[in-house]
């Protein structure tokens, strides 16, 4: 390896080890808690190294989502070629709850911290484009579905369905990563209530006359 590769590899491997203390630390203490010294005294850096990778904590929360939320989408690429929008509605929710469970810290950066305002326009992540944005894949299938005349008549807010098939997903996998060691609680296979959850949500939204498959299909 010449000295050129070999400085472009150390200084890759810098930026994501300030990436992941900078995770660390946006989800122990909050956002607004964190700066840019503590994150470099978290990993024995000067402050002065810290911003030769990244511009200001803004950038480099930025630089998060972007790697981030970017590997939720690459996991929902399962679904990305399905014929049915139902079924890919289907496997959207078993690759975010197996996003959540295989990347605890992942998830409670994105889904489970509060960032400040920002605009999309400075993510290199095209916003509203299904192929980078997750939500927007999301969003998408869901209108397939509503297109298709899948979902019940009332069911015609593509928006308002899309939040709700979210909600039903993240509402089992963060119960479970704040609240699953609680010795007050038997959790038992969170996995399995995760997806029985979202897989009730999908048949609860299908008219009559569709057949649905039970629960996530695998």
């Amino acid at each position: 390896m010449g000295s050129i590769d070999r400085r472009a590899r150390e200084k890759n491997e810098t930026r994501e080890k300030i990436l992941a203390a900078a995770r660390d630390l946006f989800v122990r203490e909050g956002f607004e808690a964190v700066s840019m010294r503590k994150i470099a005294e978290a990993i024995e850096y000067t402050p002065a190294a810290i911003y030769t990778h990244f511009a200001d904590k803004h950038a480099l929360m930025l630089a998060l989502c972007d790697a981030d939320f970017g590997l939720l989408r690459e996991a929902m690429g399962d679904a990305t070629h399905h014929a049915d929008p139902v079924e890919r509605l289907r496997r959207c929710g078993r690759a975010y709850i197996d996003f959540g469970f295989a990347r605890p810290h992942h998830y409670r950066f994105m889904f489970m911290t509060k960032f400040p305002p920002y605009d999309p326009s400075e993510s290199p992540c095209e916003h509203g484009n299904p192929d980078e944005d997750a939500y927007a894949f999301l969003l998408e299938t869901v209108r397939a579905c509503i297109d298709q005349k899948r979902f019940l008549p009332e069911c015609r807010d593509a928006d308002v369905v899309t939040q709700v098939c979210w909600g039903a997903v993240h509402g089992i996998v963060s119960l479970y990563l704040t609240h699953g060691d609680d010795p007050w609680v038997n959790f038992v296979r969170p996995r399995e209530s995760a997806e029985m959850l979202y897989g009730a949500c999908i048949n609860g939204l299908l008219r009559m006359d569709t057949t649905p498959a039970q629960g996530v299909s695998r």
